[in-house]
């Protein structure tokens, strides 16, 4: 008999813990212990990932895994090849397990993953295998899981505003002392609102273009060749796949966007790429960068009067307010938080097939739908005040949303995905993570941008050829969730506007609406 190689720890790094002061490296001895990591054809293929997604994950761990070896850790990697024949298991706990067979491991160290899917799958692979699992805290993150839960516990309620505020005073950010905000306030949403002029955004500095270097074309040929028939297109990827990458497009942006981001935070315009939004999300989500040097980074811009404290304010408040929020609703309310469906969305519907290909009449979601396929990115407004309002008011079942998120979007981990579309964008939690559902009509999108100048749909109709589809739904929406949402006091002047309309017209609103909820009006 063979007698198995033996180690003392193996250490499993997942594809977005790309860093290297992990808590997994902790004690870490190059002479005893073994790195994991591994891309799994079962992940890739577990939503059905766009292309630019997936060369947003393996080509950062292809780096990782070299940046390891020449720091002299030894690295037990697995690459996923063009051919899926020469692949030995689908999952990644089908891939570990081989390892642990092969080897002779005394305890498997990982951080918290991400996905709590992927968690229970591998302690329990770890189980099986009889070796000792060490799961550890990510602490990346300002607020831990127990904090978060001591904070939550007792509330009726999460109200983000409460949370984001003992977030500022604990790590004390933007704040003149223990208990009063700089500028006197704790947040400047009022500033937050703005819209372009007729004349549009004007000319903003182009972002960091990152040439894709020769790792980073091998995994384009082994997508190209494997998963061709994925969605979105992967021809201009330009992310950052390394920390120093990440550094750049920082400094890009606290430099060239986050004076004029707070501003214009929520503006759209068609046929622009990322306006004055920063596109770190992905580069935080697979830790090339923290959020604390993120933060650190933008309150320095402040400090110096090189950015205007609504903008430095409104950008802290996405990535130490809701970013840490997210996650923290995340893990208290996992496994059952997946399963919601307040609304009562039909099983059976999915997203219309023009969220995988863009091919639609409707401006604004045609033009969210471009940028997606192009660069696996939309921002905040678009993700919720245009696709994810599209996905609400027509009913898509909130699962089959977050599938379609989390294959569409390069910065979509589950821990992140799952309460921003099921609950913030689908309200499918029934008011968990927010009190209202963000359901408006195509008034609000010609408010925020230009799309509905050149649509040829009207978003201040709601019946005949011309009307908004959105407009349409929106109504159908308020009519067919009527009970639960009358007595809602921010939705009071909706309710009163539904009552006004004329039960004839309301009856065409209703029909025309079934007609695109069940595909035979094709919009």
């Amino acid at each position: 008999m063979v007698r198995k190689k033996q180690f003392r720890n193996l250490i499993i790094v997942f594809g977005d813990q790309l860093n290297h002061d992990s808590a997994a490296f902790d004690g870490f001895d190059p002479n005893l212990d073994q790195v994991w990591m591994a891309e799994a054809a079962g992940e890739a293929t577990h939503v059905w990932n766009h292309k630019y997604r997936l060369v947003g994950f393996f080509a950062p761990m292809r780096h990782f895994r070299d940046e390891m070896l020449a720091a002299g850790k030894q690295v037990i990697y697995h690459q996923l090849s063009s051919d899926a024949g020469q692949d030995e298991g689908e999952s990644l706990s089908d891939l570990l397990l081989i390892t642990l067979k092969r080897f002779s491991f005394e305890r498997a160290i990982f951080v918290q993953p991400g996905d709590f899917r992927v968690q229970q799958s591998m302690k329990a692979c770890i189980k099986k295998a009889g070796v000792i699992c060490d799961e550890r805290e990510d602490r990346t993150y300002y607020c831990s899981l127990d904090r978060f839960s001591r904070w939550a516990e007792g509330r009726r309620s999460f109200v983000l505003e409460q949370f984001y505020r003992v977030m500022r005073k604990e790590h004390r950010v933007m704040m003149q002392d223990e208990k009063t905000p700089t500028g006197d306030a704790w947040n400047f949403d009022k500033d937050n609102r703005g819209k372009f002029g007729k004349s549009g955004p004007g000319a903003i500095p182009p972002a960091p273009s990152f040439k894709p270097d020769s790792i980073t074309e091998q995994v384009m040929d082994m997508v190209d060749s494997r998963f061709n028939d994925h969605p979105g297109r992967m021809t201009d990827f330009d992310l950052p796949v390394t920390r120093t990458q990440a550094l750049e497009l920082l400094e890009d942006f606290v430099v060239h966007r986050l004076p004029l981001f707070g501003t214009y935070q929520d503006a759209m315009w068609s046929d622009q790429q990322f306006l004055y939004h920063s596109r770190l999300s992905h580069a935080m989500n697979l830790k090339l960068l923290s959020p604390r040097e993120v933060v650190e980074a933008a309150v320095e811009r402040l400090e110096t009067s090189q950015a205007p404290i609504n903008s430095v304010e409104g950008f802290v408040r996405q990535i130490l307010g809701w970013r840490e929020y997210v996650r923290g609703i995340y893990w208290t309310q996992m496994p059952e938080y997946a399963q919601l469906n307040a609304l009562g969305c039909d099983s059976d519907q999915n997203v219309p097939s023009f969220f995988w290909d863009g091919e639609t009449k409707m401006a604004c979601v045609a033009d969210a739908m471009r940028l997606l396929i192009d660069t696996a990115y939309a921002h905040h407004i678009q993700r919720l005040m245009v696709l994810g309002l599209y996905a609400q008011l027509l009913g898509v079942h909130p699962q089959h949303f977050n599938d379609w998120h989390l294959a569409m979007y390069a910065d979509a981990i589950d821990w992140v995905s799952l309460p921003n579309t099921l609950g913030m964008s689908q309200h499918a939690d029934d008011g968990i993570m927010a009190t209202k559902p963000y359901c408006a009509s195509g008034a609000y999108i010609d408010r925020m941008g230009n799309f509905c100048k050149g649509c040829i749909y009207s978003p201040k109709k709601a019946i005949g050829e011309d009307a908004c589809p959105i407009t349409t739904l929106y109504w159908d929406f308020l009519a067919r969730h009527r009970d639960r949402f009358k007595t809602n006091h921010r939705m009071v002047m909706q309710y009163k506007n539904l009552d006004r309309k004329d039960p004839v017209e309301l009856d065409q609103i209703l029909s025309r609406a079934q007609l695109i909820k069940s595909g035979e009006l094709k919009v």
